[in-house]
């Protein structure tokens, strides 16, 4: 009888355990939670999946909250070996809305608008600036 007990309160720890595993998996704070106001605007990703995988995004941000631009940054996809970019532009300026693979992704135009750069590129090596042009 004394292992039933000692059964049942295992138990009830193994499931105590699961419930407030669960419960913080599904409270992970998200891009939701971000005070910026983030609205991605256009993407690229090119075809290569046996290469570098390069991903360019335009996103505009209703605040420049520095912290929550490169936490953006960091929750983008990101492929190993590949290259991510994060153009971020103020809401309501004109942004450019037609990307292009390579070292220039977009019409040079609008460079002055640019607010921030997050790129992470081969090896998740991660470089954040502050109005990049």
């Amino acid at each position: 009888m004394n292992n039933k007990v000692i059964a049942y309160v295992i138990a009830a720890l193994a499931l105590i355990l699961v419930f407030f595993m669960v419960k913080d998996t599904l409270s992970q704070p998200g891009i939701d939670d971000m005070k910026a106001g983030f609205k991605e605007i256009a993407k690229f990703r090119n075809a290569n999946n046996t290469g570098p995988v390069q991903r360019i995004y335009i996103v505009t941000v209703k605040d420049t909250i520095w912290q929550e631009l490169e936490e953006y940054g960091n929750l983008m996809p990101h492929t190993k070996y590949g290259n991510t970019k994060v153009y971020y532009f103020l809401a309501g300026n004109k942004v450019p809305e037609k990307l292009q693979p390579g070292d220039v992704n977009f019409d040079p135009a609008f460079n002055k608008s640019c607010i921030a750069l997050f790129e992470k590129s081969a090896m998740s090596q991660v470089i954040f600036n502050k109005y990049p042009f």
